[in-house]
């Protein structure tokens, strides 16, 4: 049986809802990048669902987890249940990887990993420079901050002060081609985001209520730092068979494995089928 923390009964059950119908739409589309889109969900209930306002913005930089994406923004009403049933279809406004101009969740095309910090850091300053109240957020993957650009857009935003840059990373340990360690090693280390002179603070990835709390905490602390979140998470998290397993970056679920991964979810999340 999959463990789950001890957090809100309500997150607990809307974290089992969102992995359900990501499931879901990944077997109906015959397609993988499932175990990706699980890691992250709790993060997007936290600062997508719970923290976003109006005035904000929000790049999903790991934009090979869009599932998780798409079932958040049907949760805040943005994207239809008949639209989300077209996930990865032809034709769809719901694709493998998030395309722009589609929805207004989805301002920008991402998915060639390390495109969603620069943006996302772009937006900040244009909103520091205009004076207005409002963040900055982007979530990243781990294996992400293998990028160049991601280093570029951190330095630009130290230099330019950028407080109000919200970085959320998603720390599963899994990338591509193996454990992020074996590849560039540990990059989404916090004492090199420290060092470089980035306000930074680490959490469980799957406890919503602490992420919630904490991104408030982020928030009120207008010292000149841009901030990052790095998030403890599980790859594949809420299914047993997919945690912590790098193939579950890839391949999709034959019938008896998504009877397996329901159940797992149903059993873990307190939430009817």
């Amino acid at each position: 049986m999959v463990e789950t923390h001890a957090i809100s009964t309500d997150y607990l059950r809307l974290s089992g809802e969102l992995r359900l119908k990501v499931l879901g739409m990944y077997k109906k589309a015959n397609a993988g990048h499932i175990g990706c889109s699980l890691s992250c969900i709790d993060l997007l209930i936290a600062a997508l669902i719970n923290q976003k306002r109006a005035q904000d913005s929000f790049i999903l930089s790991k934009g090979h987890a869009a599932a998780a994406l798409y079932v958040a923004l049907n949760h805040l009403g943005e994207i239809s249940d008949e639209v989300l049933e077209t996930f990865y279809q032809d034709g769809t406004s719901l694709p493998a990887h998030p395309a722009p101009n589609q929805h207004a969740g989805i301002p920008f095309a991402t998915g060639s990993l390390g495109h969603g910090l620069p943006i996302a850091t772009g937006i900040a300053h244009a909103n520091k420079l205009s004076g207005e109240n409002s963040f900055s957020y982007v979530l990243m993957s781990d294996g992400e901050t293998n990028e160049g650009t991601t280093w570029e857009a951190s330095h630009y935003a130290i230099q330019n002060q950028l407080d109000n840059l919200i970085i959320l990373i998603d720390k599963n340990g899994l990338q591509g081609f193996g454990y992020t360690n074996d590849i560039l090693g540990n990059s989404a280390d916090a004492n090199k985001w420290k060092a470089i002179g980035f306000d930074v603070f680490e959490a469980d990835g799957h406890n919503p209520a602490e992420l919630i709390e904490l991104i408030e905490t982020v928030k009120n602390r207008s010292n000149g730092l841009p901030k990052v979140i790095i998030a403890h998470t599980v790859k594949g998290k809420g299914v047993s068979y997919m945690e912590n397993r790098m193939e579950w970056h890839y391949l999709p679920m034959s019938d008896t494995q998504y009877e397996q991964a329901k159940n797992d979810v149903l059993d873990a999340y307190g939430v009817t089928n």
